[in-house]
């Protein structure tokens, strides 16, 4: 007879049968799943109330040539000062002053005459100004 305590076994955690388990639901989840339930689900989509958006606004396109002299949307404006320049952009602006102004000025022209064309525009009203600009290959 042998009487002396016996020592208690370690716990041992196996992890590799649970993780089995756990693959089997896994793959059987997947196989049973049928996604064509997912398709007859009655969705009701909410209804948007908001107003017409409004056009965009037409812009004004100021051209300046080499020479000074400019045009207004393609049209030549006579008087190549600032008078004949307000008289231009007020009537192609027609009282909106929210039209965007582009200037397109020639790589000669001078500054002071882009200089007028912006100082026409102050007085105008028109306050959302751009300018026109290609890249250095020549190309816009």
């Amino acid at each position: 007879m042998n009487f002396r305590p016996r020592r208690p076994e370690e716990p041992e955690i196996n992890l590799i049968p649970f993780i089995d388990v756990l693959l089997v639901v896994l793959i059987f989840l997947m196989l049973s799943t049928t996604y064509a339930k997912y398709t007859e689900l009655k969705v009701t989509l909410p209804v948007a109330d908001a107003n017409r958006l409004e056009p965009p606004p037409r812009e004004i396109i100021v051209a300046v040539s080499a020479e000074g002299r400019y045009s207004v949307n393609r049209q030549p404006v006579e008087a190549g000062n600032l008078e004949g320049l307000i008289a231009a952009m007020t009537q192609a602006a027609q009282g909106d002053v929210k039209r965007p102004l582009i200037v397109s000025a020639d790589a000669a022209a001078a500054h002071q005459s882009v200089i007028l064309v912006m100082d026409a525009a102050r007085r105008v009203g028109l306050t959302q100004l751009t300018f026109a600009a290609q890249n250095g290959r020549g190309k816009p």
